[in-house]
């Protein structure tokens, strides 16, 4: 036999000593009479004494039933005040977001948003791993993650955060100056190229270009290998050789005229920024109004 409740019959006692009606406790608790009535009758005689004295016009507590009221009363209203509680507690963001982010992602996404999401949403603390291998994002434990769109799981929700942005070859004007620019993809076999090391694989990355409808995979050569992106970049900006990246990344650089494009009539097509999470962690308080500022930065950044 099952262990009883003690709270059995407890939530008709308060409602009925809170009204000194039956009729109008069953009213609050959305029951009928009758079930009020032999929620009280269990309880009394697990107690071993009535709690209430019944007449046909009117109901009040016994002596037993005023000292249950005593002690039971202050207590439900000590839950009730912790329910609310929680439950606010559920619906306000807070908590630690814990996020998975490409390197890409830093400058244009993470650097610029976090100041003022943090300062808007002060109970919610933010773990960032900044990584390009995202395989074990459930089982790791993060909330969402950032990363280009063609790595995205197909079960994952995703948001895109940055313009579509094409691959393509960079160097510095000076560097064009002195050696020329490259053609077609085969040329860059005659050119300094600055390689990129991935770090979590720690492999070359091999530059992609579309070639008459082919896809063309090349390792580039070159006296200098990195495994920064941010380096990269400025090695190339200063001339050291040719570098592969995304239009995106190199945009701040081409702007500025410390770095220009060439093959990109051979990009391998368009890719984007996206944040992805599942579809239950996006319930979460503290994701959605994550969610919003990375939308509210994406609009901002295409005005």
């Amino acid at each position: 036999m099952g262990r009883q409740n003690p709270f059995d019959g407890l939530a008709e006692f308060l409602a009925v000593a809170s009204r000194n009606s039956v009729r109008k406790a069953a009213l609050d608790l959305e029951v009928t009479p009758g079930a009020v009535s032999q929620a009280l009758q269990k309880l009394e005689r697990r107690l071993g004494t009535p709690l209430f004295h019944r007449t046909t016009r009117r109901i009040s507590l016994t002596e037993a039933g005023e000292a249950l009221l005593a002690e039971v009363g202050p207590a439900a209203q000590a839950i009730e005040a912790s329910l609310d509680q929680a439950s606010g507690s559920a619906n306000e963001p807070s908590g630690t977001l814990k996020l998975i982010v490409e390197r890409l992602a830093v400058p244009f996404v993470i650097e610029p948003l976090l100041p003022e999401f943090s300062a808007a949403w002060p109970k919610v603390k933010v773990d960032i791993t900044v990584s390009n291998r995202h395989h074990d994002f459930v089982a790791a434990g993060y909330d969402a993650g950032i990363i280009i769109g063609p790595y995205i799981a197909q079960d994952m929700i995703a948001v895109r955060l940055s313009p579509h942005f094409h691959w393509a070859v960079f160097g510095s004007p000076d560097y064009f100056h002195k050696h020329g620019r490259p053609m077609i993809p085969a040329d860059l076999a005659k050119h300094n190229c600055i390689r990129f090391r991935r770090p979590e694989k720690g492999d070359i990355y091999r530059w992609e270009f579309l070639e008459n409808g082919q896809n063309v995979s090349i390792e580039p050569t070159g006296p200098v290998t990195v495994n920064d992106g941010e380096l990269m970049q400025r090695l190339a900006a200063r001339g050291q050789g040719l570098i592969y990246s995304s239009t995106y990344h190199a945009s701040h650089r081409v702007a500025a005229g410390q770095l220009e494009p060439v093959l990109l009539d051979y990009s391998p097509g368009t890719d984007g920024l996206y944040l992805y999470f599942t579809k239950a962690a996006q319930a979460q308080p503290k994701l959605r109004v994550f969610i919003d500022a990375c939308s509210e930065l994406r609009r901002s950044s295409m005005d």
